[in-house]
């Protein structure tokens, strides 16, 4: 179950960190050539062109192919939540846990940490999962407000 949760975490953070362009949006001859189209095809080709090519890692460190490493690469994290909710909130609900562990993981929590994040939101239950339909922006959106008034935690919080 490990392996299933933690493969889950890094293709959620994979598949995320490309949807946010890293080296920026405009970063690699993908993007040149397919520049101005839209749709799965033009997007799937584009990131197949960029990740055989290399090109995309030699711009973001040579600062040429329209590639910049500026900008902060960002994951929201709602896709992976989504995917392990119920096992989330049984997790938070006890206490302990793989799918808690792996959204502290998720959201940098460092391991000194854990046990920490995992009381604070074990103690805010009903605050992170308010109702039965709660989706996983909503939990997202609680869990950082439990954590930013918790005085230990506050620093991993959005």
């Amino acid at each position: 179950m490990k392996k299933l949760i933690g493969g889950i975490v890094l293709l959620s953070a994979s598949s995320m960190a490309m949807a946010t362009a890293p080296g920026g949006p405009d970063c690699g001859w993908g993007n040149m050539i397919f520049d101005g189209q839209s749709g799965i095809g033009p997007h799937f080709l584009a990131s197949i062109t960029n990740g055989t090519s290399g090109n995309a890692t030699f711009g973001m460190t040579s600062g040429t192919n329209g590639c910049s490493v500026d900008g902060s690469l960002s994951y929201g994290g709602e896709s992976m939540i989504s995917s392990i909710m119920d096992e989330f909130s049984s997790d938070v609900a006890r206490g302990h846990g793989e799918a808690l562990n792996a959204v502290a993981v998720m959201m940098g929590v460092e391991a000194t940490d854990r046990s920490a994040f995992s009381k604070v939101t074990h103690e805010n239950f009903t605050t992170i999962f308010p109702h039965a339909n709660v989706t996983a922006k909503e939990v997202i959106t609680a869990l950082n407000d439990v954590m930013k008034s918790d005085a230990r935690l506050a620093k991993y919080s959005a």
